[in-house]
């Protein structure tokens, strides 16, 4: 097939262009470098069946293709914050733009929706028919409700248009090619680490997230997109919960040196725990992680020596 991935060059969507070439497709990978770095896919550059692109979602794109994944937004608090107005209009107005390619060309879309869309949640673990609880004029508000937007209008094509959609709700992932600035928790601690700094913990580290590493995660994105039972949403990610202290300890041990854990305040609106229920994906899909956390890290922090 023909397969546009915007987003292409980002943590996710680079993993994602390598699985789907793997595979035998011919790839087009749009991204605005924001947050994606060409450093991800040059080694896909000289391949006759990979295509890059140097577009923003924002505004409109034409393209002949079979599937398109729609993977382009900052996924980062530091990195979506910076510039809020246009995060929600990646979100927004990069959905409007696929899935109107989608419905001229009769391209099925697939939709990185994510665990934000559940805000701060009252249940737990999250099940996809929680509406969540989500402060729609907060910090973090141009990216949770940028998303619960796009799959507002994900929903509408579908039903309106008859587009082939598939919506899927993003948990905690990590794995190379993540940026080491990005601000996510995992990319901190073994960046900390491996300076020697102390390991930042935002409050008193109970906190609680569920971590899913890439390869598990993309395994999960071609599975759903490929099959026709159903078009979402659909969690995806690690029900294994981790709190941050134990987190911490983990890559301590795992990345050695002498850190330390210290403790700041807790950021506004940080949910306290987030867990996916995946039994919809195991059903479906007969889909779950393969990945152990401490595997998963080893191989993160291999990836993050040739970096740091």
């Amino acid at each position: 097939m023909r397969i546009l991935v915007t987003g292409g060059a980002g943590f996710l969507g680079s993993n994602l262009c390598d699985r789907l070439i793997n595979d035998g497709h011919e790839v087009i990978c749009l991204d605005n470098f924001f947050t994606g770095r060409k450093a991800n896919i040059t080694h896909l550059l000289n391949n006759p069946h990979f295509e890059l692109v140097r577009h923003d979602v924002i505004d409109p794109f034409k393209f002949e293709v079979d599937q398109i994944y729609n993977l382009a937004c900052p996924a980062s608090p530091p990195h979506y914050q910076y510039n809020p107005i246009k995060t929600t209009k990646t979100s927004v107005m990069g959905a409007i733009n696929c899935l109107g390619l989608a419905k001229r060309v009769k391209a099925r879309v697939f939709q990185a929706s994510t665990s934000e869309v559940y805000g701060d949640p009252q249940v737990h673990p999250q099940p996809e028919d929680y509406w969540g609880n989500v402060n729609p004029i907060g910090r973090r508000s141009c990216y949770d409700e940028g998303k619960r937007c796009a799959e507002t209008l994900f929903f509408d094509y579908h039903r309106e248009n008859k587009v082939d959609i598939r919506v899927i709700r993003i948990f905690n992932t990590y794995g190379p090619r993540m940026l080491s600035d990005d601000g996510r928790v995992v990319s901190n601690f073994i960046v900390q680490a491996l300076k020697g700094e102390d390991l930042t913990i935002y409050g008193d580290g109970s906190q609680t997230r569920s971590f899913c590493y890439v390869d598990d995660l993309i395994e999960g994105f071609v599975r759903f997109m490929n099959q026709t039972q159903i078009v979402g949403p659909m969690n995806c990610g690690n029900p294994g919960e981790f709190t941050m202290l134990q987190l911490a300890e983990a890559v301590l041990k795992l990345a050695g040196g002498k850190s330390k854990i210290v403790h700041k305040p807790l950021p506004a609106d940080d949910p306290k725990q987030r867990k996916p229920d995946i039994s919809l994906a195991r059903r479906v899909l007969k889909w779950e992680p393969q990945v152990a956390l401490e595997d998963g890290l080893k191989r993160t922090i291999a990836y993050f020596k040739t970096q740091v």
